[in-house]
């Protein structure tokens, strides 16, 4: 994280002239948690509030974890989609219209797997979320009011949105993975300029600024799946959900173009010059280790933008506010090692607790600081 430290549809999605149209009745299946049960999740289904001066707070949603869905059933699909995603209407070509779909979350963090056998066409209302599209095959055609077309080959990384404006296209027998998280997630992590300190930060590319910083992204992703969201205790712990929100914002705002203001202003430099800031920075940090803080929110404490107190702490402590943070956490699991064994705890779950989502990371931080290993401290 230190690089950062009515709708109004467009277009008509409908079969072209020889394409063949799906049924809209037959068979579906769809699963949460082990259950067959009939889908009736509902998520974000307009743009995110943008209220201001305080920074937009993420939703915290209750979706369930764990979400499956197979189907050759046009309606039913249409139906799914509106429920887990926005208000559309799709319409699709082929003999056989297999959708497949899963959802994994992660807090408010969404990573779903989709696949669809045919030409998917749809018209949708504006997503209210930001949408990270990353093509494994086919290809995705996006429309958007005022822009070209977008073409999504396989292998491509890009955003579906922005989230507050209404979107058509169509998915060409693709297989897709789609991140979703609130928008207002980046807030927490990133200022605007001081001439727009009143509005959202925003993503302002649908394209990652190089392949290094989507192959980043992507990587961070993949870790997220892979490893937190198949450990049920690791995806369980509430400061991992809010780490790993955070870490996936800082890795967003770093892989595409965005509207922050990441360098002091003059008046960050002179605010940040005052020492009892700092000391009321650190204070806020120790004592709220324990919970969700962001950024925005230790900033806002001490009454200064996050470009000031980034400015202060690498001035005077030679790291970042989120870095401390670490080491602040690093230290509470510390004392969790001494004052546990091996049979009432492991070297893992007290680093989930304290929101250390790599635990090998973990482990060399730990061995920096006190010269051992975190093991080797729990076996006292």
């Amino acid at each position: 994280m230190d690089r950062i430290s009515g709708p109004r549809h467009i277009g008509n999605p409908g079969p072209g002239p020889r394409g063949r149209r799906c049924r809209r009745n037959g068979d579906r299946t769809v699963a949460v948690k082990g259950r067959r049960v009939r889908c009736e999740i509902s998520m974000s289904t307009g743009p995110a509030a943008r209220s201001r001066p305080r920074p937009r707070e993420p939703a915290r949603e209750s979706a369930p974890r764990e979400l499956d869905f197979d189907s050759s059933d046009l309606a039913e699909t249409e139906d799914f989609l509106v429920r887990t995603y926005t208000k559309m209407r799709i319409s699709g070509e082929g003999r056989m219209c297999r959708a497949r779909i899963q959802r994994r979350c992660l807090g408010s963090l969404s990573i779903d797997e989709l696949s669809f056998s045919y030409d998917m066409g749809y018209d949708a209302n504006p997503l209210g979320k930001i949408l990270l599209c990353r093509v494994r095959r086919g290809r995705i055609e996006e429309n958007f009011i005022g822009e070209p077309q977008h073409v999504l080959a396989a292998g491509e990384l890009a955003m579906i949105g922005p989230p507050e404006l209404p979107h058509s296209g169509r998915v060409r027998h693709a297989g897709y993975q789609l991140i979703g998280f609130d928008p207002a997630l980046l807030d927490r992590v990133a200022p605007n300029a001081p001439d727009r300190a009143h509005e959202p930060v925003r993503l302002t590319g649908h394209r990652p600024v190089s392949v290094a910083a989507g192959n980043r992204l992507t990587a961070l992703i993949d870790y997220l799946r892979d490893h937190i969201l198949a450990d049920p205790s690791a995806a369980s712990a509430p400061l991992v959900i809010d780490t790993a929100a955070a870490h996936l914002a800082v890795a967003t705002l770093n892989a595409f173009p965005h509207s922050a203001l990441l360098d002091p202003t003059p008046t960050d430099r002179r605010d940040s010059a005052q020492p009892v800031l700092l000391r009321r920075a650190m204070a806020f940090i120790e004592e709220n280790a324990h919970q969700d803080i962001a950024l925005a929110d230790i900033a806002a404490h001490v009454y200064v933008t996050p470009r000031a107190l980034q400015y202060m702490f690498r001035q005077r402590l030679d790291c970042t506010p989120m870095q401390y943070l670490r080491r602040v956490r690093l230290d509470r699991a510390h004392r969790e090692l001494l004052d546990s064994s091996r049979a009432s705890a492991t070297v893992k779950q007290i680093a989930n607790r304290w929101g250390f989502i790599h635990i090998g990371r973990f482990a060399i931080y730990y061995r920096e600081t006190y010269g051992r290993s975190p093991h080797a401290t729990l076996r006292g």
